[in-house]
């Protein structure tokens, strides 16, 4: 049995139904929260593209960013990626990788592009992957 603070169960997101896609595809912007070393948390606006049939939510961002760095640190880091809309909000928890792969940075920018727009150039891209484990929110 998962220690609480260790979650390792994938949850079905297409179960939760069309609001809760539809949600997590409409252009918001969201906040990832790391836990830094020692310190309180580290939590930053971010884009974030969710897949709902495989559980991944991606973000992508410089591999010389401190989210970046702090879960490439951990070597898998539990987060917090979160959204909110007025009253509709959905908190997305899990464990962090980073990518570096091309193609999994390739993947990531177009789904980011559909999402929102297409990323500016930035040759240290990564790709912060997160595999969902718990779900919070209304939506």
């Amino acid at each position: 049995m998962p220690r609480p603070n260790h979650p390792r169960r994938i949850v079905n997101l297409v179960e939760r139904g069309s609001a809760f896609a539809a949600f997590w595809q409409e252009r918001h912007l969201c906040t990832l929260s790391t836990a830094r070393p020692g310190g309180p948390p580290h939590a930053v606006p971010v884009g974030a593209t969710l897949d709902l049939e495989t559980g991944v939510a991606r973000v992508i961002t410089s591999g010389t960013s401190a989210k970046a760095r702090l879960i490439a640190a951990s070597g898998g880091a539990l987060v917090a990626l979160c959204q909110v809309d007025g009253r509709r909000w959905s908190t997305l928890e899990g464990r962090a990788v980073v990518r570096t792969s091309p193609e999994e940075v390739a993947d990531a920018e177009r789904r980011y592009t559909a999402r929102y727009k297409p990323p500016r150039a930035n040759p240290a891209r990564v790709v912060i992957e997160i595999q969902v484990t718990r779900v919070l929110g209304n939506v």
